[in-house]
């Protein structure tokens, strides 16, 4: 289940952080599936 805190969002899987819920969504579910990152996923992810 994606991670919310301070209106961003976590994929409980792989820990990245987005802006947006549908693409901590989409993350965790490919996490989820293939055990691995999808780079057209994860750009989205907010740099540190």
């Amino acid at each position: 289940m994606v991670n919310e805190k301070d209106g961003k969002y976590q994929c409980a899987d792989c820990k990245l952080w987005y802006e947006e819920k549908r693409w901590a969504e989409k993350c965790e579910a490919w996490c989820l599936k293939h055990h691995t990152c999808n780079i057209e996923i994860t750009r989205n992810a907010i740099k540190n």
